[in-house]
C-alpha cells in the first residue's frame, strides 16, 4: 500500500505533538515548593530546624505530590500521619513544626490562606 508524502508527514507531526504535549503536562503537574496545610493556612517548608516544641496540634490527613486542590491537613511532601507541632515562643500564626523521620523538627513558615478545599 502506498502512502502520500503529505499523509506520512501529517502522521509523524501528530505523533510528535502528542508525545511532547504529554511530557509538558506531566512536568507541569508538580508543586513549586513543599508545604503542609493546617488550620486553613499553607505553611512553606524552611531549611531551619527547631529544638523546642510545646504540643501536638494536628497531623497530615492527605498526601499527594501531584498538583491539585485538596482539603484538610494536606501535604505535598509529608505522608499521612505526620504530626504538626507548636513551636515554643512562636505563634502558630507565624510558624509550626513537623516531626521528620529522623526525629528532628523542621520549621514551616505561614505563607497565608490556603486557596484549596475547605
Amino acid at each position: 500500500m502506498k502512502y502520500k508524502k503529505g499523509a506520512i508527514l501529517f502522521i509523524m507531526a501528530a505523533f510528535f505533538l502528542s508525545v511532547t504535549t504529554g511530557c509538558l503536562n506531566s512536568s507541569a503537574s508538580k508543586w513549586s515548593y513543599e508545604f503542609v496545610v493546617w488550620n486553613g493556612h499553607i505553611y512553606k517548608e524552611s531549611d531551619k530546624y527547631v529544638d523546642e516544641i510545646t504540643k501536638e496540634i494536628g497531623e497530615v490527613t492527605k498526601y499527594s505530590d501531584g498538583e491539585g486542590t485538596y482539603s484538610g491537613n494536606f501535604s505535598n511532601k509529608y505522608e499521612k500521619g505526620t504530626k504538626y507541632f507548636a513551636i515554643k515562643g512562636v505563634s502558630t500564626d507565624e510558624a509550626i513544626a513537623v516531626k521528620e523521620q529522623d526525629g528532628k523538627y523542621r520549621k514551616l513558615i505561614n505563607d497565608g490562606k490556603y486557596a484549596g478545599g475547605k
